[in-house]
């Protein structure tokens, strides 16, 4: 029997631009160790904001976690609403809402700047009554879909949602796109002025004192360091913390197909059941047909002999769904759980900032690390990071009002630019180089540290 082909429908389909391996000495504000999305994100939006960036890729750019996901952009986490009401208290179960809605914010306004034809489009999300059997009943999804309005998130329950014709919530308001094409226009921007993107370049080593990423025999040397390796490496971390930060993760493989349906077959939303583990599917246009992109099967990495009968299962549940679909793409992905579901942003030592955790919404939690990363560079407040503290305690009810924290915070006093576009497609749209919340200034090298909020 031929090997299972496992290329992703995300790495066939497009192509990112080659960058050199690093061959010199390098001076800048900010280092990156990763080119996946939390990697180039972060590097766009410090460039804009007028900071040099290094950004090193032991391979080639989104091809790694990246160039294997399934692209749902959503604020819906793994954590019930409940759940995180009851794990974390209605200020932060809103927060994180409103994370993800920032980070898909943010992704529209980089598409807009840059010109981006990435298939983005506003659309619903579903949370559905799994085809199996499923602890999760009608009676909880209506429960679940109260909870969500009483915190202001537009989510109805239906007694059928598209498609799957079983109980479920409706969210308005998520997204999808191609995640490469989108990210190779991003890394097109980033090199020049004083910023470098460096392929087939590993890190071997954080250096402190003066602070700088060993690359083979070059350094680069910066004034702070962003590790987006989305398993993070130990940097300059002390090995006993760093261990014990590795204690709150977990890994899982996820498995993916993508099938060939006629135009329009199947209902243009975002869709994920309540089984455990949890299956979810979202249709890629194509001029002629859509992919129905449909992925699960998740287990412990590590912990599946025969990985091609997880793909099997995954074409049978499809099968019973739509039978007219013929799959065409198999591919793989790794997820990183937390120990309390929420994701881990922020610095694990001085002038050091890491992202992991995102449980299943890279695109989205990794939009928001890139922000968060920017924020701690140019020493500027940002609403989440003791929510999403890398050493956080749960912070419950009444020991923090989010509405107040994040009253200043710049994308707060902007973002009703957005309030009538969403819905709207962004396939045609005119560069804007204003930048919505991307604050362009000048900044002079190596003083990131001493920024005042």
């Amino acid at each position: 029997m031929p090997e299972l082909d496992t290329t992703s429908y995300w790495i066939d389909s497009s192509s990112l631009p080659r960058f050199p391996k690093l061959d010199n000495d390098v001076d800048v504000d900010v280092a990156i160790i990763g080119g996946g999305i939390v990697g180039i994100t972060a590097a766009y939006l410090l460039k804009s904001a007028g900071l040099t960036v290094a950004l090193l890729e032991r391979e080639r750019c989104a091809s790694v976690d990246t160039g294997h996901t399934t692209a749902h952009l959503t604020c819906v986490t793994d954590l019930y609403i409940t759940d995180l009401i009851d794990d974390f208290g209605r200020d932060a179960a809103w927060a994180v809402w409103d994370a993800g809605r920032v980070a898909i914010d943010q992704i529209q306004a980089n598409i807009e700047a840059e010109a981006i034809d990435c298939h983005f489009e506003r659309v619903p999300g579903f949370l559905h009554e799994s085809l199996e059997e499923s602890d999760t009943s009608p009676a909880e999804l209506q429960r679940q879909a109260d909870a969500a309005r009483e915190l202001g998130i537009a989510a109805t329950y239906l007694e059928k949602v598209p498609l799957f014709s079983r109980p479920g919530i409706r969210f308005e308001n998520q997204a999808r796109f191609h995640p490469r094409d989108y990210l190779s226009a991003l890394a097109r921007a980033i090199p020049g002025d004083g910023s470098h993107i460096f392929e087939h370049t590993t890190a071997d080593e954080v250096r402190d004192d003066p602070l700088g990423v060993k690359a083979g025999d070059y350094t680069v040397r910066c004034a702070s360091v962003v590790v987006a390796t989305h398993n993070p490496l130990v940097g300059k971390s002390s090995l006993v913390s760093a261990t014990l930060f590795q204690t709150k993760l977990a890994l899982y493989s996820s498995y993916v197909v993508a099938a060939r349906v006629a135009k329009g077959a199947v209902f243009d939303g975002l869709f994920w059941d309540t089984a455990d583990p949890y299956n979810y599917l979202r249709i890629e246009p194509k001029r002629d047909y859509d992919l129905v992109i449909f992925g699960g099967q998740d287990h412990k990495t590590g912990q599946a002999d025969d990985t091609t009968a997880c793909y099997a299962a995954l074409e049978e549940t499809l099968e019973r769904v739509l039978p007219e679909a013929k799959v065409e793409y198999h591919w793989s992905g790794q997820v990183i759980e937390t120990n309390d579901g929420l994701p881990y942003i922020g610095e694990t030592a001085s002038r050091q900032f890491a992202a992991t955790g995102f449980s299943g919404n890279g695109m989205t939690f990794g939009t928001l690390a890139a922000m968060m990363a920017r924020d701690a560079a140019l020493g500027r407040f940002n609403p989440w990071s003791d929510l999403l503290a890398t050493d956080r305690r749960k912070l419950k009810g009444g020991t923090w009002d989010y509405l107040i924290e994040n009253k200043d915070y710049l994308y707060y006093l902007v973002r009703d630019r957005f309030a009538a576009a969403q819905g709207n497609a962004l396939r045609t749209v005119k560069r804007a180089r204003a930048k919505f919340w991307i604050c362009r200034r000048s900044v002079s090298p190596r003083i990131a540290t001493q920024r005042a909020p």
